[in-house]
This record gives structure tokens, C-alpha cells and sequence, in this order.
């Protein structure tokens, strides 16, 4: 998500006369693009800024801005303790950067960090900053209602609201034409995407449908259903249409039906279960990625081994696996104690990725044999003799590159596999 805010806010600039440099010694402006959903993310985010004084000390005219999620958390600390900040601006006010840029060429600290109900930036035509020219993002909507007790989405990004779907459209058009092959759908919670207007209703189903429909050679991905929220209808549009990946990302957080209903999660156990089984059912050969957190408030050793058997269980392809940390002003913060000792949330934690490890191991295990449509996305990054390129599955497939290049589709052989790849030769028919 935060590469299509990067994507908007560099064509809101270009627009502007402003052009993207890889070089950041060239750079008269620095725009750190942050995220506060986890701990770790904000520190990486006070260990850049450090990383980039001295740039500020040896350039006196250059404007540096902290953009997105922690910028609008926190705007007050950042402009006190790091002085070499100009510009904070929320995820909702990039359209304003070039009025507030010329406030901070001005000598004044630039600040708008306002919540929007109705942006979306669906006019704007994002500059495409993808390197492999493949594969790109589409923000759909932005957003969230789901009031999740761990989770600051809701409190720095504002309330749900979906983009006009000809928009959308529009942008998957425009991205075919350029030499595009894959497209990823974004939103908080794509499934609560929904579109009204004189009457006529398009949800997130409908608007899958009408992506698949631009053209069978674009791939079409999304990301993140809601286990509460996922229907039977989506998947049977999934399994309608050969170019949607048969991939679901679908965040379980804890197999423990009472630490889902601290967390707010709105489902319990047995509701995540049939929704695998459906997917199972309705979409065969399906992958089914997850998130899980490890060390909620007052979780215990049989919450955890519930999270562990629901993996076992599911069997998940991959997952993100994180450990519990509390974000200022969430209803956990406010309501619940962090009770489980950080050496207690690490073991579990190193539980469920040794487990998960197991997991993708027999997953990638499976696959040797079979054969994959892949899609290129560039050279392997240990060789130029081979592609690289990722399934339906979203796994990534590496094979020798013979006549293919980038942006073709290759059937592959799957002959043997890493714990991270699957490697296999074009197949013979």
C-alpha cells in the first residue's frame, strides 16, 4: 500500500515540474513514506531520518517531509525532535505537497495531517516507481471500518471508501497498454469495496469480474480479504476466470476463538475453518497465505497451541509472522494489558515460523512434478542465464531463460525446490 502512495504522491509532483531521482545526494527534496501499524516499522522510520542529517547539514536548502501513517501519528514528536524535518503530511493531503513545499521553501514548517471522507485519488495517473515494469499496484480504496483492537488503520487512515470502478478500469487499461502483465488490487479490507451511484450497486466481486474482463493476459491479484468478510460469491468470480491468481491472502491472527474476540476480529475459529474449506472446494489448487500474531493480551499456552493447530490444519502456503506490539491509542491499548512477557511472546513466535517454515517446505515439496504458467518478471538475481517469475500460486519459480524474456508467459516443469524457490525447465509438450 505504501508503493501506491509513493506512486500518487510522485505524480503529484511531476505534475509539478518535480522529477524522481535514484540518487538521494542529488535530491532537493526527501520524502520518507512511513507506516505506524508496527513498532519495528516507526523505528526503521527514526533511524533513516538520523541516516539523513548530515545530507541536511551539507544541503541548507534541502526540504525533507515525512508522508503516510506515521506522519499523521506522529506529527508533534517529529517536528520537535527531529529539526531537520519541513514537511509532515497525512495520507489524505498529498495533493496540497506542492503548496506545502513552497510554505517550507519559505523557512516555515509545513504541516496537514487532516482525515478525509471522500479522497481517493482515483484522477490521479500514478508514476509507476515497480522496477521490474510487470507487475504493479492498484488502490482500489483506502481505509478501514474494521475497528480491530490491535490495529491504528481505522485512526490514521480514516473511514472506508471505495474508488469509482471506471476508474479503476481506466488505470488497468492504461497499465495493459504500457506492457503490464499483472495487477494487484488494493485495499485495507477489499472485500467491503462497494460502489454506489443512482441506485446501482457494484461490491468487490463485480468489480473483480469486470479487471479479469480488460484483457485474459493480465493477471489479476488482491490483497487483503477479511475472513469475516470473504463470500462464496467471490470465490466462484475466482475460479470463472483463469487470469485471477489462484492466491488468497487471508490474515487469521490466532487460532484461539476467545483471543479473536479480544482482538475484535468479528469471526471465530470454526467461521475461519469453513472459509478454507471453501476455498478449498470452490477454487482446488488454491494457495492461502495468513498473518499471525504471536503474544496478544493475556494469550496463554493453549491460545497459542490453537494458533498453531489451525496452521497445521490449514496448512498455509506462507505467512506473516509477528510478534505482538502495542500501537498508542488502539482499543487494546486503552483497554487490555500487555501481559505476556516479550521473552514468552519471542519463544511462541519462533514456534509458529519454525512451524510455518515446515509448512512452505512441504508446500514447495508438493509442487515438484508439476507443471506452472509463470510469468516473467526479469533475470534470476544469482544469474543472467535464468528468469525469474512468479505461479498463479505466487510463488516464485526460477528456470534457464532459452528464447523467454520479461512479461512472457512459460509453462514450467517444477524439478526440485529451495526453501525459498522453486526451480524447474521449460516444459515440453
Amino acid at each position: 500500500m505504501n508503493v501506491a502512495d509513493s506512486e500518487v504522491v510522485a505524480s503529484v509532483l511531476t505534475d509539478k515540474g518535480f522529477k524522481v531521482t535514484n540518487d538521494i545526494n542529488t535530491a532537493s527534496l526527501i520524502l520518507i513514506n512511513t507506516c505506524s501499524i508496527r513498532e519495528n516499522a516507526e523505528k526503521r522510520i527514526w533511524n533513516r531520518l538520523k541516516a539523513i542529517r548530515h545530507l541536511k547539514k551539507k544541503n541548507k536548502g534541502l526540504i525533507v517531509g515525512l508522508i503516510g501513517c506515521m506522519a499523521e501519528r506522529l506529527r508533534e514528536e517529529v517536528l520537535e525532535k527531529e529539526q531537520l524535518v519541513d514537511i509532515v503530511v497525512g495520507p489524505d493531503a498529498y495533493r496540497e505537497l506542492p503548496l506545502l513545499i513552497d510554505e517550507a521553501e519559505s523557512g516555515h514548517k509545513a504541516v496537514n495531517v487532516l482525515l478525509s471522507r471522500e479522497e481517493t485519488y482515483a484522477d490521479i495517473s500514478p508514476v509507476r516507481m515497480d522496477q521490474n515494469g510487470v507487475s504493479s499496484f492498484i488502490s482500489i480504496m483506502r481505509g478501514c471500518n474494521n475497528m480491530c483492537a490491535y490495529c491504528m488503520v481505522p485512526y490514521v487512515r480514516g473511514a472506508e471508501r471505495s474508488r469509482e470502478p471506471e476508474s479503476v478500469l481506466r488505470e488497468v487499461r492504461q497499465l495493459f497498454e504500457s506492457g503490464y502483465r499483472e495487477v494487484t488490487l488494493l485495499g485495507q479490507n477489499v472485500d467491503s469495496y462497494r460502489w454506489e451511484n443512482n441506485g446501482s450497486l457494484i461490491d468487490f466481486p463485480q468489480l473483480l469480474e469486470r479487471v479479469a474482463q480488460v484483457n485474459p493476459l493480465m493477471r489479476v491479484r488482491f490483497s487483503t480479504s477479511h475472513p469475516k468478510d470473504i463470500s462464496d460469491e467471490l470465490l466462484r468470480t475466482i475460479s470463472r476466470h483463469e487470469n485471477i491468481c489462484r492466491h488468497i491472502h487471508l490474515p487469521a491472527q490466532s487460532g484461539s476463538t476467545r483471543i479473536l474476540k479480544l482482538m475484535n476480529r468479528e469471526y471465530t475459529r470454526g467461521w475461519y475453518m469453513d472459509r478454507i474449506n471453501a476455498i478449498r472446494n470452490i477454487i482446488p489448487g488454491c494457495a492461502v497465505s495468513t498473518d499471525m500474531i504471536s503474544g496478544f493480551c493475556t494469550e496463554t499456552d493453549e491460545d497459542h497451541h490453537a494458533s498453531l493447530s489451525l496452521m497445521e490444519w490449514a496448512g498455509f502456503d506462507f505467512a506473516y509472522m509477528f510478534k505482538y506490539s502495542e500501537r498508542p491509542g488502539t482499543k487494546a491499548a486503552r483497554k487490555l494489558k500487555d501481559d505476556v512477557p516479550d521473552d514468552v511472546k519471542t519463544a511462541r513466535l519462533n514456534e509458529v515460523i519454525s512451524l510455518q517454515n515446515r509448512l512452505s517446505a512441504k508446500s514447495k515439496r508438493n509442487d515438484i512434478g508439476k507443471v506452472f504458467e509463470v510469468l516473467v518478471e526479469g533475470f534470476s538475481k544469482r544469474s543472467g542465464d535464468f528468469l525469474s517469475g512468479r505461479t498463479s500460486q505466487n510463488k516464485i519459480v526460477v528456470f534457464p531463460k532459452e528464447n523467454k524474456r520479461k512479461g512472457d508467459y512459460v509453462k514450467v516443469l517444477i524439478e526440485r525446490c529451495t526453501s525459498a524457490t522453486l526451480i524447474g525447465t521449460i516444459a515440453v509438450f
